[in-house]
């Protein structure tokens, strides 16, 4: 059986690293923001080793992550992974009926059709010149 978990990366903790009996070991941890549902969920998911430069993960992203659940007893107390095996990074998705403006260039007033750009005075009719404002 299959888990995924779709949502958006909101946090990125610490890079854990240490030796353990078998070698050196990394973890890190991201908190995912669940998308789907009345109510978001925070769910903080783990990827070890060399995972976590192959996700390459960072704060914002949109993805499906595949993960593993796994509980454990120590000392009478259980403890719960969320182990995460396969990122999916999404496109970033616009709203429906949104459409992006086209970037302007530097000199945008240039590029309109008709635009007269003003020779030396600004819009009160000062010059350059006459202007000891700082700003």
């Amino acid at each position: 059986m299959e888990l995924q978990l779709e949502g958006v990366v909101r946090e990125i903790l610490p890079l854990q690293e240490g030796e353990g009996r078998n070698g050196r070991w990394r973890k890190q941890s991201y908190v995912l923001e669940t998308q789907g549902g009345q109510y978001p969920k925070l769910v903080c998911m783990m990827a070890w080793g060399d995972r976590i430069d192959q996700f390459n993960l960072k704060v914002g992203d949109n993805v499906t992550a595949s993960i593993d659940i796994e509980s454990r007893e120590f000392n009478g107390r259980w403890y719960t992974d969320v182990k995460v095996w396969k990122v999916e990074k999404k496109a970033a998705e616009a709203e429906p009926g949104f459409t992006p403006a086209p970037a302007a260039s530097p000199d945008f007033a240039a590029d309109l059709p008709g635009s007269v750009e003003p020779e030396g005075n600004d819009a009160f009719g000062t010059s350059a010149e006459e202007d000891d404002l700082p700003f």
